[in-house]
């Protein structure tokens, strides 16, 4: 691997925004450049990616943030994953689906939508601006339009008929004229606008937090939570399931829910302290695979090589493993992760990595709960029939269908060393239909649900699906680092590749995002529907054949990825100097950062 990279580090001193849409990014550094701080920046660049990536994340959908605090040196985090509900109840959904799936798509796969007042807690707490001054780019670009992505383009063309007959609110909105929008072609969503609009216009207070403490209202007991439980009160609609069905989201679960501030989990590695979220996200499966992977000297290996990617890919498997058993949300389930994260537990499920590929699921066994271990294993080999129609709700990258949906992701620095870690994800265009009057769908974050009693991550009113949303930040020595990547189950794979080689083998930022990449399928996917894929490892062609043909002979189950085509990771760094790096990977031709 040489130092040539695709791009350059942007390096600077007075701020940084790197996100997967080259428009968000300017957007952010616009904030930035009128005054702005890390957290205006934040919610600008996060209201422009629901504006011009609608097939991966929207206002309906969920977020979690990691943030850096420069004033008080703490690190936080944003959680703004809407939760079951009320009527989320393990009866109803039985009824339609026995100890089946919840379907990847529709409204019975929706709770309650996040994202938006997350963003909002974050302007709040921390930003400096005024509402309307950051909701004004993602608005103006929902008025006036924006260069419609390709592949934004192409996942509405593959979806048209499913929206004319089966949703057509989602055909009035994403449908124009009754047709598709061109690749580039100048895409408006004039009732997304008018909803932005309303909300900052309608904004009432003395204060700048009493503004926004006014537009979370609006969303969660005001106009917009009005748009949503009339449309649901009367809607019935097909889903991949292949049948119609009804939402449970009621509006006391819009008005009783509100986005929270919490504590990261955290571990030493080599020196880097790790941030992550809790598990009810799979955020501590890198800190798990972390503290395995103490136990190998991955200095000592080519970051390029068969032994590097063979050694990596079964700590995946082991810390993956371990998610589908124990991980959910911790407010409703006793999570043993203490054990989880602790050093003896990772020196044993280090020990059962060998020189041949495991095409087993091995979670660990602890003590009172080899129940959930077995569950795990037995769900992983369970045959669940599901029905495979439009508009599933499975994240993907460019080597799959572009009918799924995925997620975005944002880093941002300020001249003052706040920083901001962000992925947000669901409500996507395919995932649920069109709220009239809105311009936006809800999400189908339901479906990570288990419709089966006694697991951490079982269906239950109140309770928070486990998520694959995992932003990352790291910290050593005063260089902090925000970083990550969409990709669903993918997430913590890419990123940890990454940072590990980051670590361990001095490559550059940009190196690294240039670098190839791979990942496992193994273990049980979090989305409908559930597959497990045992023993597959798909690498981009860039490791070379040598390497290829030496993990075959491993016992890994190879795919070949398309050239370019694993991975959207963006990340930003500030060095104890004050001097800040922000990156983004070339693929896909979209991510983009900026500085100066």
């Amino acid at each position: 691997m040489t130092d040539f990279t695709t791009r350059p580090d942007i390096r600077g001193t007075f701020g940084t925004v790197s996100s997967t849409h080259w428009l968000a990014s300017a957007a952010g550094m616009g904030i930035l450049e009128k005054g702005g701080n890390a957290f205006d920046a934040a919610v600008a660049t996060a209201l422009v990616l629901q504006v011009v990536e609608p097939h991966l994340n929207g206002p309906g959908g969920d977020m979690p943030a990691l943030i850096h605090l420069a004033e008080t040196s703490e690190t936080r985090v944003l959680c703004a994953q809407g939760v079951a509900p009320q009527g989320a109840t393990m009866d109803h959904y039985r009824s339609h689906f026995g100890q089946g799936l919840i379907p990847g798509s529709g409204l019975l796969a929706t709770v309650v939508p996040g994202a938006f007042d997350g963003w909002m807690l974050m302007l709040r707490d921390h930003g400096s601006m005024d509402l309307a001054e950051v909701m004004a780019p993602a608005t103006a670009y929902a008025r006036d339009g924006h260069p419609v992505l390709p592949r934004v383009a192409n996942t509405i063309a593959g979806l048209a008929d499913f929206f004319r007959t089966e949703w057509p609110t989602s055909a009035a909105t994403f449908l124009p004229g009754d047709t598709p929008p061109a690749p580039w072609a100048l895409f408006r969503n004039p009732d997304l606008a008018a909803c932005y609009q309303r909300v900052a216009d309608e904004a009432a207070g003395e204060t700048r937090e009493a503004r926004i403490d006014s537009a979370r209202a609006a969303w969660s007991t005001g106009f917009v939570a009005d748009a949503i439980c009339d449309y649901l009160d009367r809607a019935e609609v097909m889903d991949v399931s292949g049948s119609a069905h009804r939402a449970v989201l009621s509006r006391d679960d819009l008005a009783g829910w509100q986005a929270t501030w919490e504590d990261p989990v955290s571990i030493d590695y080599h020196g880097w302290t790790v941030h992550k979220t809790a598990p009810w996200s799979q955020g501590p499966v890198l800190l798990q695979t972390l503290q395995i992977l103490k136990q190998f000297n991955l200095a000592a290996m080519d970051p390029l090589g068969a032994e590097f990617v063979h050694t990596v890919i079964e700590a995946m498997k082991l810390a993956y493993a371990d998610r589908e058993a124990y991980y959910g949300d911790p407010d409703h389930f006793d999570i043993p992760l203490e054990r989880l994260l602790s050093d003896d537990y990772a020196a044993e499920r280090a020990s059962l990595i060998g020189p041949r590929a495991n095409w087993e699921q091995r979670p660990g066994r602890i003590a009172g709960l080899e129940h959930l271990a077995e569950d795990a294993v037995t769900r992983a080999e369970t045959d669940f029939n599901a029905a495979r129609g439009a508009s599933a709700g499975e994240p993907t990258m460019s080597h799959l269908t572009e009918r799924r949906g995925d997620t975005v992701h944002l880093d941002v620095i300020d001249q003052w060393g706040n920083m901001v870690s962000s992925t947000p994800s669901g409500g996507w265009l395919q995932s649920s239909p069109v709220i009239p009057g809105l311009g936006f769908p809800l999400n189908s974050r339901a479906q990570m649900f288990w419709l089966r009693d006694g697991l951490p991550s079982s269906l239950k009113p109140g309770a928070r699906p486990r998520t694959t949303l995992t932003p990352s930040l790291a910290e050593k020595d005063g260089t902090r680092i925000a970083f990550g990547t969409p990709g669903g189950d993918q997430q913590d794979q890419w990123q940890l590749i990454w940072f590990l080689r980051h670590v361990h083998h001095g490559f550059g930022m940009q190196q690294g995002m240039d670098a190839p990449l791979f990942h496992t399928e193994h273990f049980q996917s979090s989305f409908y529907p559930r597959e497990a894929r045992p023993g597959s490892l798909m690498i981009e062609p860039e490791f070379g054949e040598a390497v290829i043909d030496d993990l075959r002979t491993r016992g890994h189950e190879i795919s070949v990825a398309e050239p370019w085509s694993i991975g959207r990771l963006t990340a930003a760094r500030r060095d104890a100097d004050g001097v800040m790096t922000a990156v983004a990977t070339p693929r896909l031709m979209q991510a983009y950062a900026v500085g100066r």
